[in-house]
This record gives C-alpha cells, structure tokens and sequence, in this order.
C-alpha cells in the first residue's frame, strides 16, 4: 500500500437501508474522521475514492454516508474493508509522535550503536506503546515506549536509539 494512504478505519457493518456504514475508527480522536472529505476503500480488484457526506456517532462506531452509495446492497460487499486517508489531509501530527506505517521497519540501535533489531509492530497497551523488536536469533525484545527507553527516533534516517533498561531483555 502506499505509504501516503494511512488506515484510518474498518467497516464493521451496514446500518439502515440508505447504503450508510457502520466504521469503527483507528485514529486518536473519532472525531478527527469528520475533517476528512474523501477516504478510500481498498478490495482486492480497486480502490474507491469515496466522499465522506454525512457522520452520526454511536457508542463507539460512527455511522457514516457516502455519497456514492444510496442502497444497502451497494454496501454490503464492503463488510471487513480497511478505510484509508491521504496522509496531507491527516494534517500535521504533534512534535515527538509518529505515525506506526513510519516506525515499522525502523532498525533499534542501543546506546553503544549495537543494532538490536527491527520494529516489527508496534503495540497500544493503553498505558504506553510497545515496540516489538525483531532479532534474528532470539525471541523479539519488548520495549516501552518511554522516554527512558527511547531516546531517539530518526524516521527518515530508518534508526531509533533505545536505552535498555535492566529486566527488559533477559538474553543481554
């Protein structure tokens, strides 16, 4: 996929007759779904530029309309589909965070510049993140995305600098 298209969302269900969609959403902010105009649908065969026409909130989904469905057996095909939205219309992101497309692929380096591995995912534990480092070897390594854990990260450079604090990794 490319790296400009960031995923925003799912489609878990339909919802009423008049093609709206039932979308749980993956940003920070439900709310920050509204400021898009277009998101796209990727399938297997296309990807679909849809314009966002009409959002209402429910528990913790949005019930949203496009304006390119009218009927719900126009929508029904898109059950399980991943939303995408252009990252300039994301806007700018807070200093010292970082989209997780950007981090996974990154190489972790220690303090002494010893490469520890790659970020393979990245986890949200409600707390804190976690990076889940890939070793070649050994189990992956865990680690808190803390301050006292990460001390740099250079997205374009492709590196992130960690301190690895006693207990985090029993194979040091």
């Amino acid at each position: 996929m490319d790296n400009n298209l960031l995923e925003v969302g799912k489609i878990v269900n339909t919802h009423g007759l008049r093609g709206e969609v039932k979308v749980t959403v993956w940003m920070d902010y439900p709310e920050d779904f509204e400021e898009l105009s277009t998101v796209y649908l990727k399938t297997r065969k296309e990807t679909l530029s849809l314009t966002v026409k009409n959002i209402k909130y429910q528990k913790n989904n949005l019930i949203v309309k496009f304006s390119e469905f009218n009927d719900i057996n126009e929508v029904e095909q898109y059950k399980n589909c991943i939303l995408y939205a252009d990252r300039d219309e994301l806007g700018e992101l807070p200093e010292g965070t970082h989209y997780i497309v950007d981090l996974i692929g990154l190489t972790v380096y220690n303090e002494e510049g010893e490469k520890l591995g790659v970020i393979a995912d990245v986890l949200n534990t409600g707390a804190n993140d976690i990076y889940d480092v890939k070793r070649e070897g050994k189990k992956n390594l865990l680690l808190p995305v803390i301050d006292d854990v990460v001390k740099e990260i250079d997205v374009e450079g492709g590196r992130v600098t960690v301190h690895v604090m006693e207990g985090l990794d029993d194979e040091v």
